[in-house]
């Protein structure tokens, strides 16, 4: 028997048990992997991200380690027309994921994480008891195990058992896939802290520095490749995607580009098809289920086109530890299932507008980036660069808020429970 169970080690499972620990409410958190999984090298941090990181008290650890990006260049690959772009003072920084999850994990309790464990089933059960009457999640584990929980939350992304239980719709292709890998350069990039772009018909690719010493790059296509898969794992010879990219993607595209490519660290490439859910299935589908909720990819999977899927999962993450710990501490530091229930509702009903938002916004973005070369499509992209990106980009100060805090010596609450202006 568990207060909480959260299926997923990833990004948005261990920010939400964070989030929980930091009001008095310890988590199990089940992951199917061996070990913390890195895959995706590295990603953008935006200021909505770091706000929620404050929260939960980790962006210290992190923030020495990643200056901001300052400056940024879009090129358009077949004319060679460049356009510069100033960064604010508090642009993204990117940082390695494997950092992240390290930064969120070693905060949490040594036996919060429990690796080898791969739901199998959901189902519920009535709680009976002086205090609480409503029903526990019920877990079943392919190993056999059980394991009850007053609360339920999936974290356990793209292909989430815990979304397609709350009868959420399956993600859907966008119609384009995506490349992803980390350059190493020993003797060092010398990029600076420059984040370069570049647009071709159909394709959009980037640099990133993350250091001196390391750079992200990444290249999205319109067209989905086929790939081995293995449940929700795609697995690619390491040298047929560099070999694919250089070859075939971005033979043209400038030498700054194909010589980062080339430096690919080769075990850090992916590639995958870019999805997402129906921004309207996730304001009218069921996000939560009495105490069962999902957080995350699980709940908004989106294409990476504003850099907001970690970013989005880190807010939730604060929002839901927000909800459930006014809950816990309004109810004497305990768990109701009934009270968390509510707690569960309301954090969707917060929740839900700004993820479908993000979703929308970010498959419009690839959409106008990558479209081809109509004038009426050059023209909306230049009406995109000048006036909607503006307005998509405020999305990224968003301030999700604090987490409560409990007075322990007076036993009395102090919910810091509004967003803050």
């Amino acid at each position: 028997m568990e207060e909480v169970v959260i299926v997923g080690a990833g990004i948005a499972g261990l920010a939400t048990a964070l989030a929980l620990k930091r009001v008095g409410i310890r988590a199990l958190v089940l992951e199917k992997a061996e070990c913390l999984r890195t895959t995706g090298s590295a990603l953008n941090l935006f200021p909505n991200a770091w706000i929620a990181l404050d929260a939960l008290g980790v962006s210290h650890k992190l923030t020495p380690l990643y200056p901001p990006l300052t400056t940024g260049s879009i090129t358009d690959v077949s004319t060679g027309a460049v356009r510069q772009i100033s960064l604010t003072r508090e642009g993204p920084r990117p940082v390695h994921r494997k950092k992240l999850l390290e930064a969120l994990a070693e905060e949490l309790p040594p036996d919060s994480i429990r690796f080898s464990s791969q739901l199998a089933s959901i189902e519920t059960e009535q709680l009976h008891s002086a205090k609480d009457t409503a029903s526990l999640a019920v877990v079943h584990l392919k190993d056999g195990t059980t394991i009850k929980s007053k609360v339920l939350i999936g974290c356990d992304g793209l292909h989430s058992v815990v979304a397609e239980w709350l009868g959420l719709s399956a993600p859907i292709h966008s119609g384009r896939s995506a490349a992803r890998g980390l350059s190493v350069f020993p003797q060092g990039h010398g990029l600076g802290s420059s984040v370069q772009q570049f647009l071709d018909v159909g394709k959009r690719a980037g640099v990133v520095p993350l250091n001196d010493n390391e750079v992200y790059w990444f290249i999205t296509c319109q067209g989905i490749k086929k790939e081995k898969s293995s449940g929700d794992h795609r697995t690619y010879d390491p040298s047929t995607i560099q070999k694919e990219v250089l070859e075939h993607h971005a033979p043209n595209f400038p030498s700054i580009y194909l010589d980062v490519v080339r430096h690919s660290d080769l075990c850090s490439l992916s590639w995958a098809p870019l999805m997402l859910r129906n921004p309207w299935n996730i304001v009218v589908g069921n996000v939560s289920r009495g105490n069962v909720t999902v957080v995350g990819d699980a709940m908004h999977p989106m294409t990476p086109d504003l850099g907001q899927g970690g970013c989005c999962a880190l807010e939730d993450a604060v929002v839901l530890g927000r909800h459930i710990g006014n809950s816990f501490l309004a109810n004497g530091k305990s768990v109701v299932a009934e009270e968390v229930a509510r707690a569960l509702g309301a954090y969707v009903k917060e929740r839900k507008w700004r993820a479908a938002g993000l979703v929308t916004a970010s498959y419009v973005s690839g959409w106008v980036q990558q479209s081809g070369r109509n004038w009426w499509r050059q023209l909306l992209r230049v009406v995109f660069y000048s006036y909607l990106f503006v307005v998509l980009a405020r999305g990224v100060n968003f301030d999700c808020g604090k987490l409560p805090i409990a007075k322990a010596e007076e036993g009395e609450v102090e919910a810091e429970s509004s967003k803050l202006d």
